[in-house]
């Protein structure tokens, strides 16, 4: 099964890692090392790389700063609109933050965000929820400082001071966390550790509010690049592993056809067909991942059955449990002591 780590993406990214390594201390071949990334591509703007690579240079950076803890922080400030070429330009250009924002989750794919992105309003207050990756801790919890940190970043170049959080949730507990303030600084508001999601919150009233630099041509133009941009980058993975790739990066959840339809900004007769063309399914998709994301957990992981069974959408244990064995032919608790053995 293909992951996200196979969809292409700009290398401005693994550019401001490598600046930072610099300005650290650290030297730019090393950060590179193993990447399969040169220096002269880094100033490329033409240079396209996998997220694969990009983890690369993200290892060697936490193993040569000595994975200082608030590093993800640091680095996901540097993130304003320019970084992201068309995708940025297209946010600063919307009429409304509102806008910039169903500009931003349509297009999320063309960003560097290894977390993914939820959208809740309230009707009082935004919540993006940031699901992490299921890379090792470590790793993790940079990626999500980074992106978290990466956001605000982007609020605040799009609306300047003006903008502020009503609140900012970690699932990671306070006891893991020797920086309190330094993430207070970061944020502007005392974060809340061991909540029940990673959040930036704040107040839906900003959505109306008009961009100082907005200019509806430009949008408009940003628009149609950005969705060629992603279709060209979808087709040379293939619907298949683009839907696996969305199916990888949603924890607790998993989507249903309509859900996965609108991320990939097209009809759900429209996936369906797409899909049928590759010779499968969006259920068969599900099912194969369900599976294969169990199997692992059960080898590799202390989860319970019950915490499985959460992760992987079902209602109850019980009903996983069942699934399990038609899909293997044994029961889950049996498999793992199969491999356990």
């Amino acid at each position: 099964m293909m992951s996200i780590l196979d969809f292409t993406r700009s290398a401005a990214s693994i550019a401001l890692q490598v600046e930072m390594g610099k300005e650290h201390g650290l030297d730019s071949h090393e950060l590179l090392r193993g990447s399969m990334v040169s220096i002269s591509q880094l100033s490329d703007p033409n240079t396209e790389v996998s997220a694969a690579q990009e983890i690369r240079v993200t290892k060697n950076l936490l193993k040569l700063s000595k994975a200082k803890p608030l590093l993800g922080l640091h680095l996901g400030q540097r993130y304003k609109p320019s970084v992201y070429g068309m995708w940025g330009f297209g946010l600063i250009s919307c009429a409304t933050l509102g806008d910039a924002m169903r500009h931003a989750m349509r297009f999320l794919p063309l960003t560097f965000t290894f977390s993914t992105i939820r959208y809740h309003d309230d009707g009082q207050l935004i919540h993006l929820q940031f699901d992490e990756t299921t890379f090792d801790e470590e790793l993790k919890r940079f990626l999500l400082h980074r992106d978290m940190a990466a956001g605000l970043a982007l609020f605040k170049s799009i609306l300047g001071d003006s903008f502020s959080l009503h609140q900012v949730t970690f699932r990671h507990n306070l006891s893991q966390i020797t920086h309190k303030a330094e993430f207070e600084k970061v944020f502007g508001v005392a974060p809340v550790f061991g909540a029940d999601t990673n959040s930036l919150v704040f107040e839906n009233s900003y959505l109306a509010q008009k961009l100082p630099m907005a200019y509806p041509t430009a949008a408009t133009m940003c628009d149609q690049y950005c969705a060629e941009l992603l279709e060209k980058r979808r087709s040379k993975l293939g619907t298949t592993a683009v839907v696996n790739q969305y199916l990888g990066m949603n924890l607790y959840q998993i989507p249903k056809l309509e859900d996965m339809a609108n991320l990939l900004n097209t009809s759900e007769r429209t996936l369906k067909r797409m899909l049928a063309n590759e010779n499968t399914s969006f259920r068969q998709l599900v099912k194969d991942f369900q599976c294969s994301e169990a199997m692992d957990y059960l080898t590799n992981s202390d989860f319970s059955i019950a915490d499985i069974a959460q992760r992987l959408g079902f209602s109850d244990a019980s009903s996983f449990s069942q699934s399990f064995k038609r899909w293997t032919g044994v029961a889950p608790l049996h498999y793992k002591n199969q491999r356990s053995a």
